[in-house]
């Protein structure tokens, strides 16, 4: 039986190659009915376990200064941050959520009631159906939790609900706690840009990842599974790990990790 992933780089690779122009040229696949989607921004994305609100300095940054102060490490690979007072960060969330082309949500698990992180959709393209998320910062207590894990499924949720083809991560390739991150989740390996970027006067490579609109019926299932209550035990403990399943979906994995 054919490999799910490679059966899916199969057909996108063969297929787009098979449709040709009127002298023989390949040529894209079609889009019929398509249109582009609507900007971000809806105010609330409720889920089981967390809910995300539209990121506001007066609403939000007190909660999120106060969990993130004395976790500097948190904004290693962040192009803004650390900040060294409460008023340094409430204007940086100020700054933020006043562009146009930034739409960051603060994320609050349903059982604190805390603002306990961030993320943000950037480089948002409608014409191209294209969106990726980014800015994502979590405080240590909200890393490695059901909630974390939530919070970065809605976003994908919305986006492909609201008719984006393409969903981006991209990151320091460094930070391979985000490439690792990124590819539990499910997105595909798709190369490392060199010499993309100065972040804080230093050299960044980014790595590039991507789940697209195909996938995300089954990449949708895996996470469906993975939240359930019923993953969980007395304890808290996942049964099934979601890197398995979304495994199955993923066209490329990233050489910089084995399958885990």
């Amino acid at each position: 039986m054919r490999d799910p992933a490679k059966t899916i780089a199969y057909y996108d690779t063969h297929v787009a190659f098979r449709i040709k122009d009127m002298v023989g040229n390949p040529v894209g696949t079609l889009l019929k009915n398509w249109s582009p989607p609507v900007l971000p921004g809806p105010q609330i994305i409720v889920g089981r376990y967390v809910r995300l609100e539209l990121l506001s300095a007066q609403k939000h940054a007190a909660d999120l200064y106060e969990t993130y102060r004395g976790h500097d490490g948190v904004w290693d690979y962040m192009i803004a941050g650390p900040y060294s007072s409460s008023s340094q960060f409430y204007r940086w969330v100020s700054e933020v959520t006043a562009k146009q082309d930034v739409f960051f949500y603060a994320i609050i698990p349903i059982e604190t009631g805390k603002s306990e992180g961030i993320a943000s959709y950037l480089r948002v393209q409608p014409g191209a159906g294209s969106i990726e998320v980014g800015n994502i910062a979590y405080a240590p207590r909200l890393q490695r939790t059901k909630e974390a894990t939530e919070a970065m499924f809605l976003m994908m949720r919305w986006a492909f609900e609201a008719g984006y083809r393409r969903y981006e991560w991209k990151c320091n390739a460094l930070h391979e706690a985000s490439r690792k991150a990124a590819q539990r989740l499910g997105f595909s390996f798709e190369g490392v840009f060199r010499q993309a970027m100065v972040v804080k006067g230093r050299n960044r490579d980014t790595a590039w990842f991507a789940m697209i609109d195909h996938e995300w019926p089954a990449l949708k299932e895996a996470f469906d599974v993975w939240l359930s209550p019923r993953n969980f035990d007395n304890n808290g403990a996942q049964k099934e790990r979601l890197g398995n399943l979304t495994g199955l979906v993923r066209v490329k994995s990233d050489p910089l990790f084995r399958a885990f």
